[in-house]
């Protein structure tokens, strides 16, 4: 009884923090976004400060969402993203990796799906922050993540570019590769792991888990591209060598967590 009780519970509160989440964004697209847009900040600076906005407001809902009991979560060597100018790669086996990863890292720039520009709940912070969209074209994308990160900001990218299908290999784009290579960054890895699943590809937010979900973010030490991609390889080379060796990085990572 007490779990079937759980379970419903989680059920309704899961519902209300997408409520939530749904009814603050447009709050902060309305109210917030207009003023920050009419101050006379220079446009860099009032790009920044709508970032810090979404980054608290994150950090709330994740407080919420613990709070009432829908996830707990464990942060491993989080001080690791509270530098600049870092290229964060994660793999993505939920819908809220995006926002735990934005919630830990203040300010920081993000590869984002093109339609979320599109979305009512979402297009203000795409806009207001500037945040990179996935569909301006592949060389493109990859200049605008060269120049975020040599302007000083963090940049998050999803290798896999989409949610990973639970049970299936993990298929990572070479995009983060690409901007690894060509803009000799190193890389931050952030393993993500959540067990039992939720929100996951194709899964719908009103079936729960039996229990309670519990998420592990951990911060690796950084990656230098040379510890994987030999002197001499033609850029094309180095970033199909660095985005297989980012594939089994990340598949043993996972393994191991699971282990």
């Amino acid at each position: 009884m007490a779990e079937h009780l759980d379970r419903v519970w989680r059920v309704l509160a899961t519902g209300l923090c997408f409520v939530v989440f749904g009814a603050g964004a447009l709050m902060i697209r309305a109210l917030v976004f207009p003023l920050l847009t009419v101050a006379p900040w220079p446009a860099a600076r009032r790009q920044q400060i709508c970032r810090d906005v979404v980054h608290f407001a994150l950090r709330c809902f994740l407080w919420l969402m613990a709070a009432v009991g829908v996830i707990q979560y464990d942060v491993r060597n989080g001080e690791r993203l509270r530098r600049g100018g870092l290229l964060i790669v994660a793999n993505h086996p939920s819908l809220i990796d995006a926002i735990f990863l934005m919630a830990l890292t203040r300010g920081a720039d993000c590869v984002v799906k093109a339609d979320l520009a599109s979305n009512p709940f979402t297009r203000g912070a795409v806009r207001a922050t500037g945040w990179i969209r996935n569909d301006c074209g592949g060389a493109a994308m990859v200049d605008d993540c060269i120049a975020s990160l040599r302007a000083g900001s963090s940049l998050i990218i999803f290798p896999e570019g989409t949610r990973t299908e639970p049970g299936a290999p993990l298929r990572l784009q070479r995009g983060a590769a690409n901007v690894a290579v060509r803009g000799g960054f190193d890389l931050t890895p952030v393993v993500i792991h959540c067990e039992p699943p939720t929100l996951t590809k194709g899964g719908k937010w009103y079936r729960v888990p039996p229990r309670r979900p519990r998420f592990v973010i951990d911060v690796h030490p950084d990656i230098e591209v040379t510890r994987w991609v030999p002197d001499g390889l033609e850029a094309v080379q180095a970033v199909r060598r660095l985005t297989h060796s980012l594939s089994d990085y990340f598949s043993r990572e996972i393994r191991r967590e699971r282990a």
